[in-house]
């Protein structure tokens, strides 16, 4: 499903615009995207929970060159998915 098939879905169940379906995914995107860097971790019910995490800096080896390089500390998004969703992919 592309993005275009999705906002046509939305609309329909929600019986708004496609306009007004976009608009409702970009602020829910952009609230999300806004909130992520301070920790924040997000709940969707029947869904699951984003949260951010920090991975530490560490020594990788390059398996190509043998040699050694250090990566930098980074933010990741992780998701774990919830009770409700697991059970319905099974």
């Amino acid at each position: 499903m592309n993005n275009k098939d999705f906002l046509q879905k939305i609309a329909r169940q929600m019986e708004i615009s496609a306009t007004e379906a976009r608009s409702l995914t970009e602020t829910f995107i952009r609230e999300f995207a806004d909130h992520a860097d301070d920790g924040t971790t997000y709940s969707i019910q029947g869904f699951g929970n984003f949260e951010v995490r920090k991975k530490m800096e560490r020594i990788v080896a390059n398996p190509g060159g043998g040699g050694r390089m250090l990566v930098p500390p980074k933010l990741v998004l992780s998701f774990k998915a919830g009770p409700t969703l697991k059970e319905r992919l099974k």
